[in-house]
C-alpha cells in the first residue's frame, strides 16, 4: 500500500467502490486482492448496493460432510469468547462450517445474507498468505462498518488449503493484533491437525507392525509412507496406483497396491511379463489398418489407428488432454478419448501403460519403418515402402501434419536421388499420380517405347 495515512487510503477505497457502482473508471486501484474480490461478486451477479445475496450464491447443497475441520470448530470459537470480535471458520469454497462470537458483529452480514457463505474472504484460501480487508474494500455498500482478516489452514497431511479462519472487526481497518490472532487460530488448528495425522499414523503403524516380519511398505491413504522404507529411498510420499495396479519404485523393485485397515500396503509383485511385440499395418496408403498382437490379428476402427498412430509417435506418452488436442484440435474430449483408451486396451492387452498413456510393447509400423528409410536415404527401399500417405482418411490435425511432412521428404528423396523405378512406384500412389513434376521426369528419361513414358505423358495431356 502506498499511502501513509489510513484516510487517505480511506478515500482511494471509497473513489475504486464508487467507480464499481458507476461503471467509470477508477482513479486508481488500492490493492489486488480487495480488486479480485470485487469483480468475483460481480461475476456472480451482485451488486454494489445489494442489501442481500442471491440464494444461489449463499446456498450449499453440495458442502461436504464431515469437514476435517468440524471437529475443531469447538476449540476455535474459544477464540471468539476470548475476544470482542466475530471467528467464521470455512471450507475451502468459502461455505460457513462454524461462527461465534459477538453478536453485534454479525448483525449486518446476517441481513446481507452471509451467514452460510463467507464471500467477503474466498480470496484468502487461494492466495494462502493471510488477508486483510479494509471496510471501503468490500464490494457491498452495507459492509462498509466492518473489516475482516482472514488466513488459510493447509492440511499438514496433503498441504492442500482445508478452509479459512476469518475474525470480522466492528472497526474500519484491522488492527495489527486482530491479523496475529487470525494467524495464530490458522496455526492452532494446523497444529492440531498435525496432532490428529500423528495419532492415525501411530494406531495404523500398530496394526502394521502386528502383522510380524516384512508385510510391505506402509502408506497413509493420501500415500504419505509410514513405515518399511528405514532408508527413506521413497521420499516422504508415492503416488498412489489404482488398488491391485502394478508399479515401479525408485530403486526399481515392481510392487502392488493392496488396501489395508485406513491405509494401504505396497507388497513385492514379480516384473510384469514382457508384452507380445505390436505390430501396426495398412496405416500407409488405402489399406486396411490392422494390429497383429502376439498371433492375434486385429482390424482396427479409424478412431483407433488415429491413436495408436499418435502414440506411436509420441513414445514418451500423452495424456488424455494432449490425445484429444492432437485429434479434435480445441473441440476434443478427454472423456472421448479415456473411453477408447478403455476399449483399446481391452483388445490389445498390457501393451498401453497410462499415466500418461503409451506404448509399452516392442512396435512395428510401417510408417516408423518409413521415417527409418528417410534417415537413410536409401531410394529405393523408399519407393518400395511408401505405398500413399499416412491416414489419408483421418482428419486428426497432428496426423494431418506428419502426413504432408512424410510425403514432401519422400517426393523430394526421390526426385533428388531416385531412379526412374523409384519415381514411377510413387506415380502409383495418390499423391503421385498427377504429380507433373514425377511424370515429366518419367516421360523423359524413360525410353519412349517404355509403358510408363507412355503412362506418363498420357497423364501430362490428361
Amino acid at each position: 500500500m502506498r499511502c501513509t495515512h489510513l484516510d487517505a487510503y480511506s478515500r482511494r477505497s471509497c473513489g475504486v467502490h464508487e467507480a464499481a457502482v458507476t461503471g467509470e473508471a477508477a482513479p486508481g486501484e488500492a490493492r489486488g486482492l480487495p480488486s479480485a474480490s470485487r469483480r468475483g461478486f460481480t461475476g456472480a451477479g451482485i451488486e454494489p448496493e445489494t442489501t442481500l445475496l442471491p440464494r444461489d450464491v449463499t446456498d450449499s447443497p453440495d458442502a461436504p460432510e464431515p469437514h476435517p475441520l468440524q471437529p475443531l470448530l469447538p476449540l476455535l470459537a474459544h477464540i471468539a469468547d476470548e475476544s470482542a470480535h466475530v471467528v467464521v471458520v470455512t471450507d475451502a469454497e468459502g461455505r460457513v462450517l462454524g461462527r461465534d462470537g459477538n453478536p453485534d458483529a454479525t448483525r449486518v452480514p446476517d441481513r446481507a445474507g452471509l451467514a452460510d457463505t463467507n464471500g467477503g474472504m474466498t480470496t484468502a484460501p487461494a492466495t494462502r498468505p493471510p488477508v486483510r480487508v479494509y471496510s471501503e474494500e468490500q464490494l457491498m455498500r452495507m459492509l462498509h462498518v466492518q473489516s475482516r482478516s482472514a488466513a488459510p489452514i493447509i492440511d499438514p497431511d496433503t498441504d492442500q488449503v482445508l478452509g479459512c479462519v476469518d475474525i470480522t472487526d466492528t472497526a474500519r481497518s484491522p488492527h495489527p493484533a486482530t491479523v496475529a490472532l487470525v494467524c495464530a487460530t490458522a496455526k492452532l488448528a494446523e497444529t492440531q491437525l498435525a496432532l490428529r495425522m500423528h495419532e492415525r499414523d501411530e494406531r495404523l503403524r500398530r496394526r502394521y507392525e502386528a502383522l510380524g516380519g516384512r508385510p510391505g511398505i506402509l502408506l497413509s491413504p493420501t500415500g504419505r509412507v509410514i513405515s518399511g522404507d528405514p532408508l527413506g529411498t521413497l521420499g516422504e510420499r508415492v503416488p498412489l496406483p489404482a488398488p491391485g495396479e502394478r508399479m515401479i519404485l525408485r530403486d526399481g523393485r515392481f510392487v502392488l497396491l493392496e488396501p489395508f485397515s485406513d491405509g494401504y500396503l505396497l507388497r513385492a509383485a514379480p516384473p510384469p511379463s514382457a508384452p507380445a511385440r505390436l505390430r501396426l499395418h495398412g496405416f500407409l496408403g488405402s489399406g486396411s489398418p490392422t494390429a497383429l498382437v502376439g498371433e492375434r490379428h486385429l482390424p482396427l476402427s479409424l478412431r483407433h489407428t488415429e491413436i495408436l498412430a499418435l502414440l506411436a509417435l509420441h513414445p514418451s506418452g500423452l495424456t488424455a488432454e494432449q490425445l484429444s488436442f492432437h485429434l479434435y484440435g480445441d473441440d476434443g474430449n478427454p472423456g472421448t478419448i479415456r473411453v477408447e483408451i478403455h476399449r483399446l486396451r481391452a483388445e490389445l492387452g498390457n501393451t498401453i501403460g497410462a499415466r500418461p498413456y503409451r506404448l509399452t510393447a516392442p512396435i512395428e509400423a510401417d510408417f516408423l519403418e518409413l521415417r527409418h528409410l528417410l534417415a537413410s536415404s536409401d531410394p529405393a527401399s523408399l519407393a518400395r515402402a511408401y505405398t500413399g500417405p499416412l491416414l489419408p482418411r483421418s482428419e486428426s490435425p497432428e496426423i494431418r501434419r506428419e502426413r504432408d511432412e512424410l510425403e514432401v521428404q519422400v517426393r523430394t528423396c526421390l526426385l533428388l536421388r531416385g531412379s526412374p523405378d523409384d519415381l514411377w512406384a510413387y506415380a502409383q500412389t495418390s499423391g503421385g499420380r498427377e504429380d507433373l513434376e514425377v511424370l515429366q521426369r518419367l516421360a523423359t528419361t524413360l525410353p519412349a517405347t517404355d509403358h510408363r513414358a507412355a503412362a506418363a505423358r498420357a497423364r501430362l495431356r490428361a
